[in-house]
């Protein structure tokens, strides 16, 4: 054993470090050339699974993109329904705009007169009630009819929108207009064309109306003519005791009223 000790002594150092090179080389390269046998035995052995699974794939993705194209038909034909619903909306909206503003529930402003009515400051003459002397209800419904025929569209008296079912009625001093008791002076401001003013003025109901109350017992009567008269929205409540629904037919199914009124 020390004679081969003495041996591997005596060989030079690089001849060592030259075989142990040699000795890894020869080793990787019996590694390597094991691998290629595994892999060339699956490359051509496992070629015709691959190209089935290859095409199953496409397949299976041909199938997605079909489905895709018509989900994509199916989202348009929503869409183009959801317009034609947005369409009908809109024109439902409008019709309920129209209805709120014939029903006066909405606030306008726009060129107009404004005419003023005060209680009569001269004594009561001998014969006459001292409530001949005061703007009354009557006063107010006259000069309200006589601006609707002149062509008004809107109508408020000390902020109260005139409506279909406002009532004006005497209460002592008083005129009661929706739910409010209205003092003097009163202010009725009227919403028209651009000649309402002379429309009024010139009327012969007009004219009567203040030869009646304004020149014969005393009222203070005023018309002004405005680009900027403002009458603010209906804010009473509507109870209808009298009306009742119209029933339509539908073509189709039961009858349906149409609009509503309370019991």
């Amino acid at each position: 054993m020390s004679a081969f000790v003495a041996r591997v002594r005596r060989i030079p150092s690089w001849q060592l470090t030259l075989g142990v090179a040699l000795l890894v080389l020869g080793f990787l390269m019996t590694a390597q050339l094991r691998s290629l046998v595994p892999r060339s035995q699956y490359d051509s052995s496992d070629l015709p699974p691959l190209r089935q699974t290859a095409q199953e794939l496409q397949a299976a993705q041909d199938q997605l993109k079909a489905q895709i194209l018509d989900l994509r038909a199916q989202v348009e034909a929503v869409e183009q329904n959801g317009q034609g619903n947005a369409a009908q909306i809109t024109a439902l909206n409008d019709q309920l705009g129209d209805a709120r503003l014939a029903a006066g529930l909405v606030a306008l402003q726009g060129p107009g007169v404004v005419v003023s009515l005060r209680d009569s400051t001269r004594p009561v003459p001998p014969g006459a009630a001292p409530g001949d002397l005061l703007v009354s209800a009557a006063d107010l419904r006259q000069v309200i009819d006589l601006l609707w025929l002149s062509g008004a569209e809107a109508v408020s008296v000390n902020g109260e929108r005139i409506a279909v079912t406002t009532p004006l009625t005497d209460i002592g001093s008083s005129v009661l207009v929706n739910s409010s008791y209205l003092q003097p002076p009163y202010q009725i401001s009227a919403i028209g064309p651009a000649d309402l003013y002379n429309r009024l003025a010139t009327s012969a109901a007009f004219v009567a109306y203040l030869q009646d109350r304004a020149q014969a017992v005393g009222l203070d009567v005023a018309l002004l003519q405005s680009n900027d008269v403002q009458v603010p929205a209906y804010s009473g409540t509507v109870n209808l005791v009298h009306a009742r629904p119209v029933a339509t037919s539908v073509p189709g199914g039961p009858t349906t009223p149409i609009g509503s009124a309370q019991p």
